[in-house]
């Protein structure tokens, strides 16, 4: 499996059985949007730098809501959560993806904007691979990023959506949360990964050149 970042919070995942983008963006927030090719597309939730979906082939499977999916092999679980501390009265919902490839687990969190519940982390189960927001501001920020890890226990842990350079986003960079979580991280441009390959005890820390 071979996991590319396009910065914020859109990612390649290429696998065996198909390949996957999440969190597809605009322009307007001052990135390259990658060309969509793919044969999934996921979207957390509504907003124009996470819902990027006009390009997207006609035969590319787009999910932008709760519940179980199933492509080429891929199994993909949207869990409903929200964009904010206070139940979504600030910015509404957003859709925790849990992805099953490569007989590996990938948890793509959105724009979470709180700590997980009980259900939710039951929901969500074990995961191989933890896709987190770190940022701040819009999400959940260092200290409750790394609370929301001590929850759901992964093996890898990639943080997303912080500032970058061209991001016009008003969000925190990533050295607040890695001094918080305490790893050193290993960084790549594009990260393989295979399940023989999985970290048997440690949690390793990875983060992408830009």
């Amino acid at each position: 499996m071979t996991i590319s970042w396009y910065g914020h919070s859109c990612f390649r995942i290429e696998a065996k059985e198909g390949s996957i983008l999440t969190d597809p963006f605009s322009k307007e927030i001052g990135l390259r949007p990658p060309k969509i090719k793919d044969d999934v597309v996921l979207v957390s939730h509504q907003h124009y730098d996470h819902n990027n979906i006009e390009d997207v082939n006609s035969e590319a499977f787009i999910i932008q809501n709760p519940g179980e999916y199933e492509k080429q092999g891929i199994s993909i679980l949207g869990i409903q959560s929200f964009h904010d501390n206070t139940n979504g009265s600030e910015r509404g919902l957003n859709t925790i993806y849990v992805i099953k490839a490569e007989e590996m687990t990938l948890c793509h969190l959105g724009d979470l904007g709180h700590k997980l519940t009980d259900h939710q982390i039951e929901e969500i189960g074990d995961v191989d691979i933890l896709i987190i927001p770190v940022g701040g501001n819009y999400t959940i920020g260092p200290k409750e990023a790394v609370e929301v890890i001590s929850q759901i226990e992964p093996k890898i842990i990639i943080p997303m959506h912080y500032k970058i350079p061209g991001l016009t986003v008003e969000i925190d960079g990533s050295e607040k949360f890695v001094k918080e979580l305490g790893l050193t991280p290993e960084t790549v441009d594009k990260y393989k990964i295979a399940k023989k390959l999985l970290p048997a005890e440690e949690v390793k820390l990875v983060m992408f050149n830009i």
